[in-house]
């Protein structure tokens, strides 16, 4: 499924599309989105301030308790698509994170690094970001070659539009990619494709202004040379308790090694 020209071009471009990575597991993953909004977890969030219309919807770290998304993680061979374009041996897991517009929800997903509000860094990083539903004007919009940039995007709350960490000068302040000229690349997409991403791959998405939902899973994968590393606040995930060093790769037992 990962050719070589693909793993060249998410090396120098920092995304590529993965047509049909979970095509045969629509269902489950339907499913196990299905669940999560029933039951949210403790990070749920609805996205919209007041008066705002439609619905956007996000949680993430639910994979233990939710089997739909387990079995995806560890049946699927995610692990050896990651791995062949991480140019990694192993592959870890990280976290699990679901993203749901309904109809005419105008509001678009904020440009962005994920890196920034991780505690976890390495040149070997993917992200998985997979619509359940048929998408044209909402799929994932990602800037080409951003992964490079010799400064991270500062990181921002969704919300409230402030800075995540108490010292915003250590990042570049976030670009706006389309009056800036940068190349943005983006695909129709059905479901079960997936759009894979460097960590620090700048990336956004329109509102969904279609008559249908956009549901939406990811997966975040670490590779060999990710560590643990201090971040000027409360990351995002937390992880509250992890008990993990600087330096240190994430522990097994709370991030399980899909491979290698």
């Amino acid at each position: 499924m990962i050719t070589d020209q693909m793993v060249e071009d998410f090396q120098r471009d920092g995304v590529v599309l993965v047509k049909g990575l979970w095509k045969d597991w629509v269902p489950q993953l339907q499913a196990g989105i299905a669940r999560n909004m029933a039951e949210p977890g403790p990070h749920a969030a609805e996205n919209l301030k007041p008066g705002e219309p439609g619905r956007f919807f996000d949680d993430y770290c639910n994979w233990e308790r939710i089997p739909e998304f387990r079995d995806v993680i560890f049946n699927s061979g995610v692990a050896e698509a990651a791995a062949r374009l991480m140019q990694s041996p192993r592959v870890q897991m990280f976290h699990d994170h679901v993203l749901v517009k309904e109809p005419g929800t105008s509001k678009p997903t904020p440009w962005h690094q994920d890196g920034p509000y991780y505690f976890v860094k390495g040149r070997q990083t993917v992200s998985f970001w997979s619509p359940l539903d048929p998408v044209r004007e909402a799929s994932l919009r990602c800037v080409a070659g951003s992964h490079l940039w010799p400064k991270e995007v500062l990181p921002k709350r969704w919300l409230a539009d402030t800075s995540f960490y108490p010292d915003p000068e250590r990042y570049m302040p976030v670009p706006d990619p389309d009056a800036e000229g940068m190349r943005v690349m983006e695909w129709e997409m059905e479901p079960g494709d997936a759009v894979a991403f460097d960590y620090l791959t700048l990336h956004g998405a329109r509102g969904n202004e279609a008559a249908t939902r956009r549901r939406a899973f990811s997966l975040r994968l670490v590779g060999e040379d990710a560590r643990v590393i201090d971040r000027p606040g409360r990351t995002s995930p937390p992880y509250e308790g992890h008990g993990m060093q600087p330096g240190e790769r994430l522990r097994e037992d709370w991030f399980p090694v899909l491979k290698g």
